[in-house]
């Protein structure tokens, strides 16, 4: 009996301590820097946790039709290291954000910069380069 336990408690260490590795991911795993788009909507959705801040925007297209657009950011952390807050980004807020589209087609936008509500253009935090630093 205190065999098995052990053998599941390794187990389950063994897990967590990969959790980590499956949460996050590389740029270049998931985005193309070459497929960049510039999206502008209102906010429906912002997700301000670990590892990525996330946010949801819906987007019109020519035709009227709205699609709802997910835009990674980097961490909360280094997000309000560059000046940002939980309330920087509010559901029905009107954006415009640059990005990287994911590979995979998807409606998934890894951020670069961020045209906010009240007009300032800021850095998204992503992992892709900065540029400001360019």
């Amino acid at each position: 009996m205190k065999s098995n336990l052990l053998g599941v408690l390794a187990v389950g260490a063994g897990l967590v301590a990969a959790m980590p590795m499956f949460a996050h991911h590389s740029f270049s795993a998931e985005y193309d820097r070459a497929k960049t788009v510039e999206l502008k909507g209102t906010v429906t959705k912002v997700e301000w946790m670990n590892p990525h801040a996330r946010f949801y925007v819906d987007v019109k297209d020519d035709a009227s039709k709205v699609t709802n657009w997910e835009f990674e950011l980097g961490s909360p952390n280094g997000l309000m290291r560059q000046g940002w807050t939980k309330n920087s980004l509010k559901e029905g807020d009107v954006v415009q954000v640059n990005g990287s589209r994911a590979k995979d087609g998807s409606n998934l936008v890894n951020a670069s910069t961020v045209m906010l509500a009240n007009g300032k253009k800021v850095f998204a935090g992503s992992s892709a380069e900065d540029p400001a630093t360019k």
